[in-house]
């Protein structure tokens, strides 16, 4: 879905350590538990189709993706996978980043992406 339909990227690690709701206990589940909610829910504020990708790292590595939510299994650094996922579609489409993470964020809007805090899809 590359034609002109908005990418959305969640960062799977930071959106789920956003809730202290006993996610480090079962970090894939917490994991699958969130695509499930973007998959149902989509991104709140959004209208229209959304690309959605939740970018998952470390012990979340292996979670299936969804109709509705594509899961991409970092090989290295999740905010790395997410750099390069927003260079690839910089230019052709707008990108939203949905994470809290500093670093990443303003890795990404140095590329033309907009961000959002984690709230955006997991009210706390």
């Amino acid at each position: 879905m590359e034609d002109g339909t908005p990418l959305v990227v969640v960062d799977a690690a930071n959106v789920v350590g956003s809730v202290p709701d006993g996610w480090w206990r079962d970090r894939r589940g917490a994991a699958e538990r969130l695509r499930d909610r973007l998959a149902a829910d989509g991104v709140p504020g959004r209208s229209g189709p959304v690309e959605i990708v939740l970018v998952v790292e470390g012990t979340a590595r292996g979670v299936e993706s969804v109709p509705g939510v594509r899961v991409e299994s970092a090989p290295g650094s999740g905010d790395d996978h997410m750099v390069a996922l927003v260079a690839r579609a910089a230019g052709d489409r707008p990108v939203l980043v949905v994470t809290a993470d500093r670093g990443l964020r303003r890795r990404v809007t140095e590329l033309g992406a907009e961000v959002a805090g984690p709230r955006t899809v997991r009210p706390a």
